[in-house]
C-alpha cells in the first residue's frame, strides 16, 4: 500500500509522529488494530441493537451493559480514525484545538466508563445480597439517572484538562510522539509551566479511579460476605458465576488504565513504542471483547442475539 506525506506544517497545529520507532511498520501495526476495532464495533452495535429490539432484555443489566458499549464505541472511536488516517496515509497533522477536543473526549470516555463499572458492581450487590428488593431499588429510570451522574462527573472532572492546556504557551517543535492526543503528550509540548496540569491529571487518575475501586471492593466484599452465608454450594456457584463477566471486564480495564497513567510520568525507562502499543490495546481489546465475554457468560443475551443471528 502506498504511503503519501500529505502533512504540510502549520504553527496552529500538532504533528502527531505515531508510534516512535515503528513509523515504517505503520502499516503492518494498522492491520490488527483496524481488526480488533472492527470487530469491537460490530460487537458493541450488535448488542445495542438486540436489547433495542427485545422488551424483554429492557432491564437494569442490560440498560447498563448498552450504557458500557456507548462508552467503549466513543472512546475508541475518538481516537481510531485519525490513527488509522496516520498509519494508512501519513496524515500527521491535528489543529490544535482539535487536538484539545479528541483528549477531552478519550478522558471523558475513560472516566464514564470507570464510572458504569462501578454502576454495575452496585448492580451485582443490590441482585445477590437484597435479590427481593431488585426491581424497587433498580428501576430503568434510575439506572438512566445513574448514567447521567456518572456523565456529568466524568465531563466535570475533564473539562479542566483541555481549559488548562489552551492557556499553555506552545513550544515551536510541536511533534507529539504519539498516535493520538493524550493529556500528559500534549502537556509535555509547552513551554509554560505544566505542574498544574501534572497534579491535576493525576489527582483525577487516582481519586476518580481510586474511589471507584474501593466502591467496587465494597460492593464485591459484600457480595462474598452475602454468599458465605449461603449453604448450598450450587447457589454459591450461581451467585458468583453473576459476577464472573464483570470482574473480566474490570481486570482488562483498570491494570492497563493506571500502568499507561503512571509511564507516562514516570516510565522513563520504559521504551515509547511499548507504552504506546499498549495504551491502544487498552482502549482496543476491552472495546472488543466485552460484548464477546457478556455474550458468552449470559445466557438470555446468547439466546436473543443468536435468534437475530440465525435470522440473516
Amino acid at each position: 500500500m502506498a504511503v503519501f506525506n500529505l502533512t504540510t506544517f502549520d504553527p496552529s497545529t500538532f504533528i502527531l509522529t505515531g508510534i516512535p520507532g515503528l513509523e515504517a511498520t505503520h502499516i503492518w501495526i494498522s492491520i490488527p488494530f483496524t481488526v480488533f476495532y472492527i470487530i469491537g464495533l460490530l460487537g458493541n452495535f450488535t448488542l445495542l441493537f438486540v436489547v433495542g429490539k427485545e422488551q424483554t432484555l429492557h432491564k437494569p443489566m442490560y440498560l447498563l451493559l448498552c450504557m458500557l458499549a456507548l462508552t467503549e464505541i466513543g472512546t475508541a472511536t475518538s481516537i481510531m480514525p485519525k490513527a488509522l488516517c496516520l498509519f494508512w496515509f501519513n496524515l500527521k497533522g491535528i489543529t490544535v484545538y482539535g487536538c484539545l477536543t479528541q483528549m477531552f473526549f478519550l478522558h471523558v470516555g475513560t472516566v464514564m466508563h470507570s464510572a458504569v463499572l462501578v454502576t454495575m458492581a452496585f448492580d451485582r450487590y443490590v441482585a445477590i445480597c437484597n435479590p427481593l428488593r431488585y426491581a424497587t431499588i433498580l428501576t430503568n429510570a434510575r439506572i438512566a439517572k445513574l448514567g447521567l451522574v456518572g456523565l456529568a462527573r466524568a465531563v466535570l472532572c475533564i473539562l479542566p484538562l483541555p481549559l488548562l492546556l489552551s492557556r499553555q504557551p506552545f513550544c515551536a517543535n510541536r511533534i507529539i510522539p504519539h498516535n493520538y492526543c493524550d493529556h500528559m503528550a500534549v502537556a509535555k509540548m509547552s513551554c509554560g509551566d505544566i505542574t498544574v496540569n501534572r497534579i491535576y491529571g493525576l489527582v483525577i487518575a487516582f481519586v476518580v479511579n481510586g474511589s471507584d475501586l474501593t466502591l467496587i471492593a465494597l460492593s464485591y466484599g459484600l457480595i462474598i460476605r452475602a454468599v458465605l452465608k449461603i449453604s448450598s454450594k450450587t447457589a454459591h456457584q450461581k451467585a458468583l458465576n453473576t459476577c464472573t463477566a464483570h470482574i473480566c471486564v474490570m481486570l482488562m480495564s483498570y491494570p492497563s488504565f493506571f500502568f499507561s497513567t503512571l509511564t507516562h510520568r514516570f516510565g522513563q525507562g520504559i521504551a515509547p513504542h511499548v507504552h504506546i502499543i499498549l495504551a491502544n490495546l487498552y482502549f482496543l481489546l476491552p472495546t472488543m471483547f466485552n460484548p464477546i465475554i457478556y455474550g458468552v457468560k449470559n445466557k438470555e443475551l446468547r439466546e436473543k442475539v443468536g435468534k437475530y443471528t440465525c435470522r440473516m
